[in-house]
């Protein structure tokens, strides 16, 4: 077949256009079209029921969306107003923006222009910038996304006049990812099938199997496609990634040829090709894709921490008011007052500091690029820099779980034969078994061994263990829907492989890595399954002999029935047996009596292994003949098919054989089992969200030990209506300290009639594992995590089907995996493994935290201190609206004489990261926001008040008798307290903190130089003037040191204790 494909792509001139939204590079007949020239289709107007002519792109009948991914937050044309209105919507920002617009109003004026507006120019700046360069560095990621190149069949010299998204014809290969909804149309595979493998689109680990529509597939090559008159008629974009209804028409054909569509004959967008090279027509595209529809739009995240600190300035701004008010009451209210009032909110518009939104900004850059260059957790990448404080006040965690948790790779742990249960470490007895059964033939016996010896051992009353081992080996062997698939590897080709089963180019496909698991293990010990088609099977055994069996029927897993079976017929023997494994629940109802099932599947559950029930039956022919009769009869049947297949299938499932249990573990990702008791000693909750099977989940959940050992787990039953959920909520009131496992369909009954209730006894939960989640019912939980407890949010994970709860949560993590980028992209934060979370939230979360409320904080100081020495000078000069300091001295007290010590605060830190990691629970102290509260806030401004009377009062009963000596004793001592207050703050020092101390200091010495026009520079060197600073700045500071010394003596912090 695929010497066909490239057959027809040389007769149709298959050029290799791009998908709308690839890029374009053309190998023959299509030169001059450029990626724009695809990209020029626009959707409009509501979805509806469409028809796609295959082929023939000029005859649809609407436009449809260009195929593009796009995660920016801003276009060409709204990133400015976006920005800017981002910005002014911040109270303080608002208000620096009016405060600089009335220097415009003569009466108004208090100085130069340029100390109002070069620093909110300054900030604007900043910030603009910031955003311009995320914003460009997203444009360029979802370029590389959407430069993915695609071979599309078109006919001989005639490229399209249209470029479009929908009925292009593409050819997608093994291992290459579906840029669009698509049909199935064709498939280079000999069964007529394919694998298709979907947990970035669900979250389901299990491959599935996707059939093309047949009429199509019988066509000798690709190229006739274009030959034939033909349509599909397809439903409406919706969200449901489960059900798909369509028709596909043949015209030309006579009589026409109509086949119905369903799930199976689709490609949706996201999913990736897991076998052969298949043809598809695209249906759906943009943001009509399945993926997309359940996505949300990207939206700008603004933090808690920067609505705290909003909030205080709202606070400041009701103080600048009032003392306004206050000075002018005192004058009372005489002449134009209300001028007075504006010129006094201008006087102490220092209250609220501007340059606070700056330095926020600037400090959120460096911490950004610390967890950049952070060794330990390498790859880690900071896409969005304005919330990294987020990361250390997190409640609840939301994790994904496959490729997140897991490694999606599963290993056959142990066998169980009841008596007996053999480990990796015994699995070599297991081999020697087998070995055993298959070389006790003669060599003149040797064309059927098992078949000759296998009955005769079967039928003793005292089975060897040898034939014990071998039945269940055998079984496991024989009962799966697993198919091996032959490759090239560069020796021997794919057609002598297949004819040699060359073990060196043999793969398994199926649509559950648990079976590939289960295969595996049995060719490790000895026999293999070489070959596979709709009705045969053949196993080889350890003596490289063939044994053929012909598949009779095949009963597949389903979510309802939690089986498989399938009835085998022994070729050397005629041998009928009827094979079938399942989960234990439903297993233990099937096998004959035994005394040692139940308790072993959970002892076994409780490892964190994924437990299947293995069982047989023999058939002796006229039983399986009348049930084939009665099978064939229930599936003809119209009404209620289904239950009367399952009625006849149940007929055979009773009074099995148990052959034995196998426990499959899929395998966690590094360190996750210490990553999340981390989390937990930290106080964060941790909830899994996964598309995945109830029981998978909930093994996933034991082996993490996301549920502890000492925990009870609660599985809320399926409930499909109101009365029933309230039954199952009061049943589940009823428990303690126990998590919660429940799926998405109860979970969307719950929260549509109790929503409030469930998420009440929800959030008491230590765990709570929802399983078969859609993406949309993932980024539900999450908004109402956030409604319903007002704490903050992580979502973690690694596939498409995670980005709607990334993008919903207060701070998304995006782990980058093999399965693509997409999550990596949409979310906040970037992380190559789940183990680096600790770390990130730890470490980096609660130190970007503590420096903030400590920066903030501190500049709120710098700026009261200032502002009370205004009221103080203003109230001793009987009210007067003059400013105390003007010019450059304004502007040079916030920017070179402390900005740099002030700033050095993001270099601080309590604790080493070690002891971070090492003591979670420092953590905890976060979660309540005490480092930045209403009472630090208020204890800071206390420290202000005392500083800035203490400075002011002091200069006016010292200085001797030039007003401009009050300016010069007040200004420096103002400085020097600045200095030693960052000094008393900072916890761990670190040598830049020292130099731009000293730089600091050197700056304002040598700027005095060119203050003649403010200070006297003659007075400042005199001796009079330096006992003079040296006390003021000793009385503003020294209290504070005492009071700092006592309380850490006395009552230290919980970090002090870990650090003495």
């Amino acid at each position: 077949m695929r010497d066909t494909q490239r057959e027809a792509e040389t007769q149709a001139e298959g050029e290799a256009g791009a998908m709308p939204g690839a890029r374009c590079r053309t190998r023959s007949h299509d030169p001059g079209i450029t990626c724009c020239e695809w990209l020029r289709c626009c959707g409009g107007g509501e979805p509806r029921p469409r028809t796609v002519w295959l082929g023939h792109p000029e005859k649809r009948d609407q436009r449809y969306p260009r195929n593009v991914i796009n995660n920016q937050k801003y276009n060409f044309f709204t990133f400015l107003p976006g920005v800017l209105f981002n910005q002014f919507k911040y109270f303080f920002n608002l208000y620096f923006l009016l405060l600089a617009c009335s220097q415009f109003v003569p009466e108004m004026r208090l100085g130069a222009l340029y100390t109002y507006w070069v620093p909110l120019g300054f900030v604007l700046a900043v910030t603009v910038i910031r955003e311009a360069v995320e914003e460009i560095r997203c444009y360029v990621r979802d370029r590389e996304v959407n430069c993915q190149v695609y071979s599309r069949l078109t006919a001989r010299g005639q490229p399209p006049r249209s470029p479009r998204a929908t009925s292009f014809f593409l050819f997608i290969t093994q291992n290459q990812r579906v840029p669009a909804d698509m049909i199935f149309l064709r498939t280079s595979e000999k069964n007529g099938s394919c694998f298709l493998r979907t947990d970035q689109l669900d979250g389901e680990t299990d491959w599935k199997l996707r059939l093309p529509v047949a009429c199509t597939q019988r066509l000798p090559t690709a190229a006739d496609l274009l030959q034939i008159r033909s349509y599909v008629y397809a439903e409406e974009p919706n969200i449901d990634i489960h059900n798909f209804v369509g028709t596909f028409t043949r015209e030309d054909s006579d009589p026409p040829i109509s086949e119905s569509l369903s799930i199976e004959n689709t490609l949706w967008a996201g999913t990736v090709i897991a076998s052969g090279t298949v043809v598809g027509v695209v249906l759906y595209s943009g943001r009509e894709l399945r993926s997309v529809m359940n996505t949300s739009n990207p939206r700008s995240k603004i933090g808690l921490f920067d609505l705290e600190v909003n909030c205080l300035t709202k606070i400041l701004f009701g103080a600048l008011v009032v003392v306004s008010l206050v000075m002018v009451a005192l004058q009372h209210f005489a002449g134009r007052w209300y001028l007075q009032i504006i010129r006094f909110l201008l006087l102490f518009s220092n209250i609220i500091p501007i340059s606070l939104r700056v330095n926020l900004d600037m400090g959120k850059i460096v911490y950004s690029w610390v967890i950049r260059r952070d060794s330990k957790i390498p790859g880690t990448v900071v896409r969005s820099s304005t919330i990294p404080e987020q990361l250390g006040r997190i409640s609840y965690l939301l994790t994904d779980k496959t490729g997140t948790l897991t490694q999606n790779e599963m290993v056959f742990k142990r066998l169980h034969l009841g008596t007996v249960a053999y480990g990796l470490d015994s699995m070599d007895e297991v081999q020697s078994h087998i070995f055993s059964i298959y070389t006790q033939v003669k060599p003149s016996q040797s064309q059927d061994p098992p078949a000759q010896k296998g009955p005769t051992l079967t039928t003793k009353v005292r089975r060897t263990m040898s034939s014990r081992v071998h039945e269940a080996v055998k079984a496991i062997a024989l009962c799966h829907n697993v198919t091996p698939v032959y490759e090239s590897n560069g020796v021997t080709d794919q057609a002598e492989a297949e004819k040699q089963y060359e073990d060196s180019c043999r793969v398994y496909q199926a649509s559950s890595p648990d079976e590939v698991a289960l295969v595996q293990w049995t060719e490790s010990v000895g026999l293999t399954l070489v070959g596979r088609d709709q009705s045969s099977m053949q196993l080889r055994t350890p003596g490289d002999q063939i044994l053929n069996f012909t598949i009779l029927q095949i009963f597949p897993f389903t979510y309802e029935s939690k089986r498989m079976g399938i009835i085998v017929r022994d070729e050397s023997t005629g041998e009928i047996t009827f094979y079938m494994k399942g989960a234990d629940v439903v297993m233990a109802g099937i096998v004959q009596y035994n005394d040692w099932l139940e308790e072993e599947c959970g002892n076994m559950a409780r490892e964190g292994l994924r437990v299947l029930v293995v069982a047989k039956k023999s058939l002796a022919e006229e039983q399986y003949q009348d049930f084939e009769a009665r099978y064939v009869q229930a599936k003809l049947s119209v009404h209620d098919r289904s239950l009367k297949v399952a009625t006849v299938i149940e007929s055979l499932e009773m009074e099995m054989e148990l052959l034995c249990l196998t426990g499959v573990e899929d395998q966690l990702q590094a360190d996750v089992r210490p990553t999340l008791e981390t989390l937990r000693n930290a106080g964060i909750k941790v909830w899994m969200l996964t598309g995945d099977k109830l029981e998978t989940a909930t093994c996933t959940a034991k082996n993490a030990h996301l549920v502890t050992r000492n925990q009870d787990i609660h599985v809320f039953r399926l409930v499909t209506n109101r009365s029933e959920a309230h039954l199952e909520l009061n049943a589940f009131r009823r428990k303690h300290d126990c998590a919660l496992v429940i799926s998405g369909d109860s979970l969307e009954v719950c929260l549509k009639y109790y929503e409030y209730e469930f998420m009440e006894l929800a959030c008491q939960c230590p765990a709570v594992v929802c399983c078969r989640c859609t993406p949309t019912q993932k980024a539900q939980i999450v908004r109402l995590l956030q409604e319903r407890t007002g704490k903050l949010t992580c979502a973690v994970g690694d596939g498409g089907n995670d980005v709607s709860m990334i993008q919903e949560s207060d701070c998304g993590v995006g782990v980058e995996g093999k399965e693509g980028k997409q999550a990596s992209l949409a979310a906040d934060f970037s992380i190559t493994q789940f183990k680096h979370l600790g770390r990130l939230l730890m470490v980096h979360g609660r130190n970007s935290y503590k420096r903030s409320a400590a920066l903030s904080q501190f500049v709120i100081h710098r700026s009261l201190c200032i502002s009370t020495m205004q009221a103080v000078f203003s109230s001793v000069f009987y009210f007067a609206s003059v400013p105390l300091y003007q010019g450059f001295l304004i502007i040079g007290y916030s920017t070179i004489y402390t900005m740099f010590p002030v700033f050095s605060l993001v270099l601080d830190k309590d604790v080493k990261s070690e002891v971070a990691m090492l003591y979670p629970e420092l953590y905890k102290d976060l979660l309540k926001g005490r480092p930045l509260s209403y009472k630090t806030f208020l204890i800071w401004v206390l420290i202000s008040i005392y500083q800035g009377s203490t400075i002011m009062y002091g200069a006016l009963l010292l200085f001797e008798s030039e007003f401009v000596h009050i300016v010069a004793i007040s200004f420096t001592s103002l400085i020097l307290t600045e200095l030693l207050m960052v000094a008393l703050t900072i916890q761990t020092w670190h040598w830049l903190m020292t130099v731009a101390e000293l730089l600091s200091l050197a700056c304002y010495i040598a700027s005095l130089v060119f203050l003649h026009e403010f200070i006297d520079v003659y007075f400042i060197a005199t001796l009079s003037f330096l006992w003079k600073v040296s006390v003021i700045t000793l009385v503003s500071c020294l209290p504070l040191y005492v009071l700092k010394y006592l309380r850490r003596r006395f009552s230290p912090p919980s970090y002090s204790k870990l650090t003495s």
